[in-house]
């Protein structure tokens, strides 16, 4: 099992910058996936970047450079850089942490694992 433990959520102005931080622990597959998703009120969660095992990663449209993902390993802790953050991005964000295979990188249901997400709100 692994417990993903996130933090980093704020309120900014329209513009600003926020890194996001998904502690991790428990054992890990080989094959892992690290994801990060959304979720507006009244809205699905949405997917907003993954990592791989293999360094590749992957983003979706509407953050797609503004918003980078990456790893310490030393730390296992997984960051989401976002910039240029816009009202549309004030949400709860989640990581998740799955096997998923490529076809699925993007699909919540392929994530086992999630932490308890932290609010980002951004104002214009």
């Amino acid at each position: 099992q692994v417990q993903l433990v996130e933090s980093g959520g704020s309120q900014v102005q329209a513009g600003a910058s926020l890194r996001l931080s998904c502690a991790t622990s428990g054992r890990t597959s080989t094959n892992w996936a690290m994801g990060g998703f959304r979720q507006a009120p009244g809205k699905d969660r949405e997917f907003v970047a993954a990592l791989r095992y293999s360094h590749a990663t992957f983003y979706s449209d509407s953050v797609k450079g503004r918003v980078t993902i990456s790893r310490d390993s030393a730390k296992n802790t997984v960051y989401l850089q976002m910039n240029s953050l816009i009202p549309e991005d004030t949400a709860v964000y989640f990581c998740a942490y799955g096997t998923p295979i490529l076809s699925e990188i993007r699909q919540s249901r392929a994530y086992k694992n999630w932490g308890q997400g932290t609010q980002v709100t951004v104002s214009s």
